[in-house]
């Protein structure tokens, strides 16, 4: 559960960062990191579009530097798009100044007021910085699709688990979550319906 639900101690250390968006309503928020890559996210667009459902697509601005035309397609199809760094790093791992510069180089390809640090790692001054320029936002409930330990019925049965209203969920449109995320996304959607979620859009 840890994993999966980050606990109140761990979101403590991350002042001001957007965890979950409480709600009386059967809502939930539905999120994508470490594209756009070819092989994998227009499939995810095509998934998304066959439900009706829009997303936020937490970019890495290499990938939209490389993939420019699958960038844009997240754009034209209606969905959001925030700032996972450059080079897809962890905060902890690099000095404030040079971890700065990374998320400002993923800027100069992606427009948005939102951030999002790869792994969840950062340092305390860095969240502090980066809060004062975007929506430092983190997640609810985290499938750990990209987990060779995890199979499609496990990442499924972590969105049955720990999904409540106001969720933020957090899928990958990786090569590493391939295999799960291919089965289990649209298994999550259907349930998730199924329940009475509306699938709404992070647009700060």
């Amino acid at each position: 559960m840890f994993i999966e639900r980050p606990p109140w101690i761990y979101r403590v250390l991350f002042p001001g960062a957007i965890w979950r968006i409480p709600s009386e309503e059967k809502c939930v928020y539905l999120t994508f990191d470490d594209g756009p890559i070819p092989k994998i996210t227009p499939w995810v667009l095509d998934t998304l579009d066959t439900y009706g459902i829009k997303a936020t697509f937490f970019c890495v601005g290499d990938n939209v530097r490389k993939y420019p035309d699958i960038y844009q397609m997240v754009l034209q199809r209606g969905h959001q798009t925030g700032n996972h760094t450059f080079n897809h790093i962890q905060g902890i791992r690099f000095w404030t100044k040079n971890y700065l510069e990374n998320v400002r180089k993923a800027s100069e390809y992606i427009d948005s007021p939102m951030f999002r640090p790869p792994h969840g790692h950062m340092r305390f001054l860095q969240i502090m910085l980066l809060r004062k320029r975007y929506k430092v936002i983190m997640w609810d409930v985290v499938t750990r699709d990209y987990s060779p330990h995890m199979t499609p019925n496990g990442v499924f049965n972590v969105v049955k688990n720990y999904t409540r209203n106001g969720s933020i969920i957090v899928f990958h449109d990786s090569l590493k979550a391939e295999q799960n995320m291919k089965e289990a996304l649209p298994r999550s959607i259907e349930w998730l319906q199924e329940q009475g979620y509306e699938f709404k859009l992070l647009d700060f």
